[in-house]
């Protein structure tokens, strides 16, 4: 956990404390135990764990720390959420989150349930959901501060995902590796139909890995029409372009 805590305080300027170190590394335990038995990640490394999972999450938090009034809840739902990235490490950091954990597959929201318990995040919730549905239901749409997402899909296809989901001059965040630029060129389309304008493009070093992470930070500037998302695998199949 000194690598987390360290990378935390340089890299982001994040202050850990013990009880944020000590449910990391309850998390860490956790996701090792439940992969021998549910699919969850391929990176096993206690070391990666840390930082491809837990740091690479953290990362979004400056982001979204610079744009919150501390006066209203911070609601923010992270679709596609599989183990918990980036959604649980940026609740554990800020309990004052309303989270929505969104996952399509049933065995992965079991674990985020069992993680919501484990860690005592009682403003956290999960759905077993497609992201497409979401957008249609009303409790939903237009609902969140924030949208975020981490290797669900291509930015045109995920815009298609955060944009329904998210309140007027509200935020989505994309985390993407390598060809962040190229992402976002073919997402003009997409951020024009569905109310969306690229506000910032952060990238993130972190230790022991080559290419940079970039955070794409989109803000909403006009409704999204009625129409979208479509339904359920149509924006894979028909990407907005």
């Amino acid at each position: 956990m000194e690598t987390l805590k360290r990378s935390a305080k340089d890299l982001l300027g994040l202050k850990l404390t013990r009880a944020q170190l000590q449910a990391f590394e309850n998390y860490a335990l956790e996701l090792t135990a439940w992969n021998q038995h549910t699919n969850l990640t391929t990176i096993l490394d206690p070391q990666d764990i840390l930082v491809k999972h837990f740091l690479d999450s953290l990362s979004c938090l400056p982001a979204i720390n610079r744009r919150h009034n501390p006066k209203r809840a911070l609601r923010v739902v992270d679709v596609g959420s599989g183990a918990g990235f980036p959604g649980l490490p940026l609740a554990i950091m800020r309990p004052d989150i309303q989270l929505t954990l969104v996952d399509a597959t049933e065995k992965k929201c079991a674990f985020l349930r069992h993680m919501v318990a484990e860690l005592g995040l009682i403003t956290a919730r999960v759905l077993h959901r497609r992201a497409e549905n979401l957008g249609w239901d009303r409790e939903h749409r237009g609902h969140y501060d924030w949208a975020i997402a981490r290797a669900v899909a291509r930015l045109p296809v995920l815009l298609e995902y955060l944009l329904p989901l998210t309140r007027s001059d509200g935020r989505c965040l994309a985390q993407k590796s390598e060809g962040a630029r190229t992402e976002i060129q073919a997402a003009g389309r997409a951020l024009a139909v569905l109310g969306g304008e690229v506000e910032n493009v952060l990238s993130v070093e972190l230790p022991g890995i080559a290419e940079p992470r970039h955070l794409i930070v989109i803000k909403k500037v006009a409704a999204t029409p009625d129409g979208y998302p479509r339904r359920a695998g149509v924006p894979v199949k028909r990407p907005l372009r």
